[in-house]
């Protein structure tokens, strides 16, 4: 029950957004929006939007996206079919937090960056996808937290660091992705699944049904759903990957496949 209410609540507030935008010709945003979230977004009925939507979380392939919901009137005014980002100007920037003294530093996991940042008493809607690397981590924040969050992040674990604004237009990330050759019975989403994280298919399908599987963003809920080339499925808790290509069949009659998986 409290499930479905915070559902409601959630497509509720979507509606409200988009009808102000459409009422005072202005672009309206969300907060940050998680897999699920983005999925309830993009299944309200027409009949409660009344704007464009166009998402976007600091890079292309970002997980956790912010929506904004523009009226027609923009388009009209600027003269065009597409606003550029900055035209849009989402309301949200990019923290690089980096070691005081790399001599010293601990190797910090993407959940020691983000409990530290909650542990500031910040809620993840607030907060976009965090990117570490080898010389520390990007975090997509909205703008209203960022100075808080620069002045009062000093230690994560044992390792103290420094914290600076990045403009989004700085930006440069491009994740990195692991060709998994296999073959499979047939192109369904729990014979890919099952390839990428090296798991049966009958421990994955739980998964499926479970609405912890999005392609391209939605939730799908068939095992034997058929995704196309190029479709990005991503799975709550576990990663993403690409399904790039099938080729020919084997001997077997199996289907050759490849999948690029973000690691």
């Amino acid at each position: 029950m409290n499930q479905d209410r915070d559902v409601q609540n959630l497509e509720k507030r979507f509606a409200e957004l988009s009808r102000l935008a459409y009422q005072r010709d202005i672009i309206t945003y969300s907060d940050f929006l998680n897999l699920n979230e983005q999925n309830i977004l993009h299944t309200l009925p027409k009949d409660r939007i009344f704007t464009r939507i166009v998402s976007f979380g600091g890079y292309e392939m970002a997980e956790r996206q912010m929506a904004a919901f523009i009226p027609d009137a923009l388009y009209l005014r600027y003269g065009k079919k597409e606003l550029t980002r900055s035209e849009i100007g989402y309301p949200f920037c990019a923290l690089e937090i980096v070691p005081v003294n790399f001599k010293f530093a601990e190797t910090l996991t993407h959940r020691d960056y983000l409990g530290a940042v909650l542990n500031l008493g910040i809620e993840r809607s607030r907060t976009g996808d965090i990117l570490p690397g080898e010389k520390g981590a990007l975090l997509f924040v909205h703008n209203d937290i960022a100075d808080f969050i620069c002045n009062e992040l000093s230690r994560i674990r044992h390792t103290s660091v420094r914290v600076t604004q990045v403009p989004l237009t700085d930006v440069s990330y491009t994740p990195k992705v692991e060709e998994i050759q296999g073959t499979v019975a047939s192109v369904r989403l729990d014979s890919l699944l099952s390839l990428a994280f090296s798991q049966s298919r009958s421990r994955l399908t739980g998964l499926i049904s479970g609405a912890k599987v999005y392609v391209n963003g939605r939730l799908i809920t068939s095992n034997g759903y058929q995704p196309q080339e190029g479709d990005i499925i991503s799975v709550r808790g576990m990663g993403k990957f690409r399904y790039e290509y099938a080729g020919g069949r084997t001997r077997k009659n199996r289907i050759s496949v490849v999948i690029g998986k973000y690691i």
